[in-house]
């Protein structure tokens, strides 16, 4: 429990080193908007479970949002997200109430990935989507990213990596299916000048977003 006291503390102290990273890497972060579109409802009732600083959410139209950071709540509130102090390992909601629930990057930093899962199901009507962004760590950037984390990196020394083919297995297991996948960021981050628009599927990109269907 200590560890994920110190992430919260952590986001919470550094809520705008978190935030500047956007705009000092804009195209980075429009390309994995461009990939989240693709899997992204429109029009329907929605989640993000580690919403942060609501940068994903604004622009993808994702009404409502859950974080653990008060700091970072308060600024995805001003970009207009309804937002609600928490977990993803204990959501605040009611069974089946949302047409999407949209993990981006967080899964990297919960405690249990697999109890998130199991209670974005929960929340989720039948045949909703739940869909996942990750930073692939079998890919050029996943492998900088895991370095980075031995070298102590203020975010991602807290954070667990996975492969999309784990992330599947775990969305498996509690009855998800009927997958999606779209992937982004082809070139090393430095090269990237201009949005890179995604492509189906995995194993070339390094950020990939999985869509999968409560069954």
């Amino acid at each position: 429990m200590e560890k994920y006291s110190q992430i919260k503390e952590v986001f919470n102290k550094h809520v705008k080193n978190y935030d500047e990273w956007y705009e000092k890497n804009k195209y980075i972060y429009l390309s994995e908007v461009e990939a989240l579109k693709k899997a992204i409802p429109q029009g329907k009732k929605g989640l993000e479970i580690g919403v942060g600083s609501g940068r994903f959410a604004a622009v993808l139209g994702i009404e409502y949002g859950i974080d653990p950071s008060e700091e970072m709540l308060k600024i995805a509130q001003k970009r207009g997200v309804k937002t609600f102090l928490g977990y993803g390992e204990k959501l605040p909601f009611n069974d089946e109430e949302f047409d999407f629930v949209a993990i981006i990057i967080t899964i990297c930093f919960v405690r249990n990935p697999e109890n998130v899962i199991k209670e974005a199901k929960r929340v989720l009507k039948t045949g909703g989507k739940l869909i996942i962004g990750i930073i692939d760590k079998n890919s050029p950037l996943g492998q900088f990213y895991l370095e980075k984390k031995k070298q102590g990196h203020l975010f991602y020394k807290y954070a667990n990596f996975y492969s999309v083919d784990e992330i599947v297995k775990m969305l498996e297991k509690y009855g998800f299916g009927n997958f999606k996948f779209y992937q982004t960021i082809f070139k090393p981050i430095e090269e990237i000048k201009e949005v890179e628009m995604p492509k189906e599927g995995y194993g070339e990109g390094s950020f990939v977003v999985i869509s999968a269907e409560r069954l």
